[in-house]
């Protein structure tokens, strides 16, 4: 079994290795940081807006979702699943313009669930948004994605 923990390349090029084709692909985020205790990336203002020009909620909730989710499954090691169960955000403020970067800590990684806070931060460092996911690790079935 590989432990992405120990070797943090193999554990950013699993998730890089997922992103085409995908909405992490469409919404422009970017990894910075891998590893089952901490995952950072950004994501565009532009192109993620809702009407009045400000940062879409849900696509806060996707950047955030996807942290949790990549760090659930990197917890969870090989030959297991990270199945998402619960997510919940507070928006704070809105971002108009940049980038926003959000940092995924884990809070609990065990052996049946994964929980993790994410924070996303606007160019100036206030939070945006502040999210928490759960997501319930298994055995994968054989033949299947999940």
């Amino acid at each position: 079994m590989t432990d992405h923990a120990d070797h943090p390349a193999d554990a950013l090029e699993t998730v890089l290795a997922a992103v085409p084709g995908t909405l992490i692909e469409r919404l422009g985020i970017e990894f910075v940081e891998v590893s089952a205790e901490r995952l950072v990336a950004t994501m565009p203002v532009a192109g993620n807006t809702q009407p009045y020009g400000l940062l879409h909620g849900g696509a806060s909730v996707a950047l955030a979702e996807t942290l949790g989710s990549f760090g659930a499954m990197l917890a969870a090691g090989e030959g297991r699943v990270a199945v998402g169960v619960d997510i919940n955000a507070t928006h704070h403020r809105a971002a108009r313009s940049g980038v926003v970067t959000a940092v995924a800590t884990a809070l609990q990684t065990g052996r049946t669930l994964a929980s993790y806070e994410v924070v996303v931060s606007d160019d100036a460092g206030r939070r945006v948004c502040t999210a928490r996911i759960t997501c319930l690790l298994r055995d994968a079935v054989p033949g299947s994605s999940g």
